[in-house]
């Protein structure tokens, strides 16, 4: 009989990360924390100008919910299945109330789309011109408004009927069985062709729907990105479910409730408008930065080059996306890896862009990345660290099932538990039981995030802080007005990031405030 020696692992709780809202005053929720003291800073612009574009529906369902915003959304009634108590759901206050801000209804701009237009155009034959004159039709308006009208809109709303969001993504194009029209470019066609000998001569403007991958979400960004124009896309269906039923009488799309789809809106709308986010983290060492790699894959380069780029992160939360070179990234591994030069390059970026806001160096930069990073790249960080600064390498890996965690109750483990492996090895639960409102959101048993602290070029952090830092940055998705995320936000959004830079249309973009991204 062979004996095993036993090994005893730590687990600690992490107590749950404090945000900071107006007049100094902190709380772990978001929806409280607004409904208590408003935005951590004042809105710089108070008084907010819309516009929107959609069918003469949508717009009227905007206006709607607008309106209803501004005076306040109850939580829906309890159900019999219901707890008597629901702290994870809370009253939409209003618009002036949580945020500090205020829209006229009767003043929004808006741009009136013709839903028979919509419907042929979703319908021509190539899937990609389908989706981009789709696109051209919801940006003209936007477009020449810049260029012809006074009047400045801080967030453009996009009100998308169904057909959009069923027929504009990727996948679609082969899967639906309708009567299709004829467009400019043939209907096989998947790639822009290699130019004919008369490049010059022939019109080939049509062949551009090539350049962008066919969705309609991610073209409206990247396209976007040239006007610095940040913008919010809707469904008519989450602003009014109860107009689109099915044959029980049931709405046909299962929705979040009023009142969460008013705070989530409505969070978007502020961060989008305004200088600052809504709320930063209270309790973030000062001194350090945050750094999610991003690597796509270009659609349709010949020779399968990727696009790298970096989201800075400051201790606040609200970051900046750097546009690295693009390049032959991918290795025969499937894996990405920069070369020394563009990895040296794109950190001696993000570094400039630090200094000129604090007028230092970070103490402390931390890059986050789902895999390892070689000897090259990792030279290439340390080489462009200054003085006093610590470069430390993370990997964060989304686990599927192969650690689970139990304890005793109706919930699973708590939000925060941490199970240390090593001094740079962890699983941490950035989902789970939640004491504050009293639930866990999950669909199942919550699986962890692998975190390994990989290398430094200084001394190693401790793991706890890492770990802590971590489920920081799971509070700060400024798109929403949830507790927190299962991911933090420089994984959480990595892949938002890079389907909008590999786009045709955004190759000119440069550095840009992470909220025309999301």
């Amino acid at each position: 009989m062979t004996d095993f020696p036993e090994r005893s692992l730590q687990v600690l709780h992490l107590d749950e990360p404090k945000l900071e809202f107006g007049y100094g005053q902190t709380s772990d929720s978001p929806k409280d924390g607004l409904f208590l003291y408003g935005p951590n800073k004042a809105p710089s612009r108070p008084n907010i100008s819309v516009g929107v574009v959609g069918t003469g529906a949508g717009i009227r369902m905007f206006r709607t919910w607008l309106t209803t915003a501004t005076g306040g959304v109850k939580v829906p009634a309890r159900t019999a299945r219901e707890k008597k108590f629901r702290p994870h759901l809370s009253d939409f206050p209003g618009l002036e109330e949580a945020y500090g801000i205020r829209i006229d209804a009767g003043r929004i701009i808006t741009y009136e789309l013709d839903p028979d237009m919509i419907d042929a155009s979703t319908l021509i034959e190539n899937h990609h011109e389908a989706v981009q004159k789709t696109v051209d039709m919801f940006l003209d308006p936007v477009l020449r408004h810049g260029r012809e009208e006074e009047r400045t809109v801080d967030v453009w709303v996009f009100v998308t009927p169904e057909v959009v969001f069923e027929r504009c993504r990727p996948l679609m194009g082969a899967k639906r069985n309708m009567d299709l029209l004829p467009g400019e470019v043939p209907k096989r066609q998947k790639v822009r062709p290699d130019p004919p000998l008369f490049a010059g001569i022939l019109d080939r403007s049509a062949e551009s729907a090539f350049d962008d991958v066919p969705d309609f979400h991610r073209q409206i960004k990247a396209r976007l990105l040239q006007e610095a124009q940040t913008c919010q896309l809707v469904r008519e269906t989450t602003l009014a479910p109860e107009q689109f039923l099915n044959r029980a009488g049931y709405p046909k799309r299962g929705t979040q409730d009023r009142a969460t789809v008013a705070w989530n809106l409505a969070t978007g709308l502020y961060y989008k408008s305004q200088e600052e986010p809504p709320w930063k983290v209270a309790s973030m060492r000062e001194g350090v930065c945050y750094i999610g790699l991003v690597f796509k894959v270009l659609p349709n380069h010949h020779e399968n080059h990727a696009c790298c780029a970096a989201q800075m992160f400051l201790s606040e939360g609200d970051g900046v996306v750097f546009r690295g070179a693009n390049g032959p990234w991918k290795t025969e591994r499937r894996d990405f890896h920069l070369s020394k030069t563009a990895a040296k390059q794109l950190i001696e970026r993000v570094l400039k862009t630090y200094k000129s806001k604090f007028g230092t160096y970070p103490k402390e930069l931390f890059i986050h990345g789902k895999t390892k990073f070689n000897d090259e790249e990792w030279e290439a960080f340390s080489e462009a660290a200054p003085e006093g600064t610590n470069i430390v390498a993370v990997r964060i890996q989304p686990t599927s099932g192969e650690m689970k965690l139990f304890r005793d109750g109706d919930y699973p483990c708590i939000r925060g538990t941490a199970l240390i492996l090593g001094e740079r090895d962890g699983y941490l639960w950035t989902t789970g039981y939640v004491p504050h409102i009293d639930t866990y959101l999950g669909p199942e048993t919550p699986n962890p995030l692998f975190i390994t602290i990989l290398r430094s070029s200084g001394p190693t952090p401790a793991l706890r802080d890492v770990l802590r830092d971590i489920l920081s940055l799971t509070k700060v998705n400024f798109n929403s007005a949830s507790y927190s995320d299962g991911l933090p936000v420089t994984i959480r959004f990595a892949d938002k990031v890079g389907e909008v830079l590999v786009m045709g249309s955004a190759q000119n973009s440069d550095r840009q405030p992470f909220k025309y991204y999301i």
